[in-house]
């Protein structure tokens, strides 16, 4: 059996193909090995961050390419079509890290009622969270319309929730004000709902005037601001900046105008992928690196056991009620349809409202 596998070029992005792989028969399954085949996933501005952070976050480890590709991991949904644990059967589903591919092998381990861990080799330096698969078996949450919503949004709101944690946790660092650069893109938005109801902390969107409309029309910012008119937000406010963009000139525009009122400058994602590795000195906050993995491990130790997930449901629950107004899914399926996607997304052709669930 072959498996179909969409892959990039590592220097070039715009360069992507397909490729066959030989998949193992059942029998050649090593003992708690699990065939997947893989369903539908979602693919959004995000994935393009995790290609471009592929080497620095170890994100092309977690399923091996030929040399000079890499595949660019998903969220999504898969059926076990063989497996050689005695725990897991034919049939069941799960939900997590996918590669953008009809099939993948797992090596089962630490399987309870809820869940399983890849425990290939080639995937131990990567984040604990990134090999954890929900067995999602008869959950409704996980099916139909709700089960896109999670493979869409669920893992961009986890770093929203995180994001919203920290930053209430540090007291702002002082700030009055939070500004979200790339406010229309999903983690944006899920951080702007959940900062929204935060009291005394005014909630800025910066986004392009094309999506102006859309961020205003969410109703969890308080104020939207075009790039070009960053110049009308007072200077004198403490200020936090998280920046979903990745944009070098439009965070040292910030910086200088809000100087030392610059409390905290928080880089989150690249969904412009403008930065310059040469970035000088800015006035205010020093620029520092969100780490999901980091406020996880923290936030698990101090809350025990299931005190991250009963937080973070109870977060989604008052979030997901929203996701019928703001979001329209579209779905596609095929090879050709996987490539215009990925293209679209990566030269910012899907609109905002639009969600992408996909298969091959």
């Amino acid at each position: 059996m072959n498996a179909t596998d969409f892959i990039v070029a590592r220097d070039d992005f715009q360069h992507c193909k397909f490729i066959e792989t030989t998949i193992p028969d059942a029998t050649e399954l090593p003992d708690d090995a699990l065939l997947i085949k893989v369903d539908r996933f979602a693919f959004t501005a995000n994935n393009i961050t995790y290609a471009v952070l592929g080497d620095e976050l170890k994100y092309w480890e977690l399923f091996p390419a030929p040399e000079g590709f890499g595949n660019i991991p998903v969220w999504g949904f898969g059926e076990v079509i063989a497996s050689r644990h005695p725990s897991i059967a034919i049939g069941e589903r799960l939900f997590g890290y996918f590669p953008m591919a009809t099939h993948l092998v797992i090596e089962a381990a630490d399987v309870s009622k809820r869940g399983l861990r890849d425990a290939a080799a080639h995937r131990r330096n990567v984040a604990p969270v990134y090999n954890s698969y929900a067995r999602i078996g008869g959950d409704a949450g996980f099916a139909g319309r709700q089960g896109d919503y999670q493979a869409l949004l669920r893992p961009l709101f986890m770093l929203s929730f995180l994001v919203d944690d920290y930053l209430a946790e540090n007291e702002f660092y002082g700030a009055r004000c939070v500004m979200l650069s790339s406010a229309s893109s999903k983690t944006a938005f899920g951080l702007a709902h959940l900062l929204h109801g935060r009291d005394g902390i005014k909630v800025i969107g910066l986004t392009s005037a094309s999506n102006a409309d859309f961020v205003s029309s969410l109703g969890c910012y308080d104020e939207v601001v075009t790039y070009d008119n960053f110049q009308s937000l007072p200077s004198d406010v403490p200020a936090a900046f998280v920046d979903m963009a990745g944009n070098s000139a439009l965070r040292e525009k910030l910086h200088r105008h809000f100087g030392d009122q610059m409390k905290y400058s928080g880089r989150i994602g690249l969904t412009h992928r403008s930065s310059s590795p040469d970035e000088p000195p800015l006035p205010g906050a020093k620029q520092i690196w969100f780490f999901a993995p980091d406020q996880i491990r923290k936030r698990a130790k101090e809350w025990g056991p299931g005190g991250i997930d009963t937080r973070f449901s109870a977060a989604w629950s008052g979030f997901a009620p929203m996701l019928d107004r703001w979001l329209t899914v579209t779905e596609g399926r095929g090879p050709v349809a996987v490539r215009e996607a990925y293209l679209d997304t990566l030269n910012g052709r899907v609109p905002p409202h639009q969600g992408v669930i996909l298969s091959l």
